[in-house]
């Protein structure tokens, strides 16, 4: 199986649709009731929503989904059945595996109580029709690569007795993102250092994002979040809070971290840790999701609702 670990829970959804060919007489006895297996319609819909229950059972390298909602519903044509499948949840991979098998095994289902009537049964596709969530729908684009600067802030790496992991790891992961890291230095614990690097940095060079590894624990020289408050403007509680939830989940640790995230001007800047596993945890609990913001402080129009990635039909 995949590891799903580093992936957010987000609201997944799915639908599918599935055909089944038949002749009219068929498709009346459906309608009326009177097959001699019994309620074929309500007997598939059954069948669909265990199936969509049952799907990482029955195919070996799917996930087990929480489902939150699923639905398995029916049209009548003159010489045709079509299955409509739905799911809902907030989970790390998407529902589309499971509404494909709910529509599978409702057709399969209705060809099983149809077959002792009718020889001309034919299933003729199984498809997805449409899927939403992760973070490929939640993508942000900008026509000129936000300006990005990356700070670590530790006085053993600055002294050359340590090498810098977690800032490369930062710039690692920003290659995924419609950004341009303009700037990448090591400065020392020193508060007036840091405080007046997040000045030039906002101020005068006008970076859109800046991102600061170490300094945010409680030891006596962990100064960045204490520099970072002196030089924002407004503080955005949610950013921090973001990063903290999603590493406690992992590492209980992560409540230990003080960081902070705000804007001066139409700058963000973000404290992150300075270990190199909550450093990268941090980076996938934020991105893309933290792009958002520039469209608002850009005052860039924006959709209110993210993009369906993907549709059929």
């Amino acid at each position: 199986m995949k590891d799903v670990n580093e992936k957010l829970d987000t609201l997944r959804e799915a639908i599918a649709h599935a055909s089944l060919m038949a002749k009219p007489e068929t498709i009346d006895m459906v309608k009326r009731g009177n097959v001699p297996k019994g309620n074929v319609l309500e007997i598939a819909r059954v069948a669909g929503i265990l199936a969509a229950k049952k799907t990482s059972e029955l195919i070996p390298y799917c996930h087990q989904v929480p489902l939150d909602w699923v639905s398995v519903d029916f049209e009548l044509f003159e010489e045709e059945i079509v299955i409509k499948t739905q799911a809902k949840a907030i989970w790390k991979t998407g529902v589309e595996m499971e509404v494909l098998t709910a529509a599978s095994i409702a057709a399969l289902t209705i060809y099983d109580m149809l077959k002792p009537v009718d020889d001309s049964l034919e299933i003729t596709s199984v498809k997805l029709i449409e899927k939403r969530g992760g973070k490929s729908e939640w993508k942000q684009h900008f026509k000129t690569p936000l300006r990005t600067a990356v700070l670590v802030l530790s006085d053993t790496v600055s002294q050359g007795k340590k090498e810098d992991k977690s800032g490369k790891i930062i710039v690692e992961k920003l290659k995924k993102e419609p950004v341009e890291v303009v700037e990448y230095r090591i400065l020392p614990d020193d508060f007036d250092e840091i405080k007046w690097e997040l000045v030039r940095l906002s101020d005068k060079e006008g970076i859109d994002l800046i991102l600061t590894t170490g300094g945010t624990g409680l030891s006596p020289r962990d100064v960045t979040v204490d520099a970072t408050k002196v030089v924002i403007e407004r503080e955005v509680p949610g950013i921090p809070e973001a990063e903290r939830i999603y590493g406690f989940r992992r590492t209980p640790y992560a409540m230990l971290s003080r960081g902070i995230a705000g804007v001066r001007g139409k700058t963000i800047i973000i404290n992150l840790p300075g270990s190199s596993r909550g450093v990268s945890e941090s980076m996938d609990a934020l991105f893309p999701w933290i792009l958002h913001a520039f469209y608002i402080l850009k005052g860039i129009r924006h959709n209110k609702k993210p993009k369906e990635r993907y549709r059929e039909g």
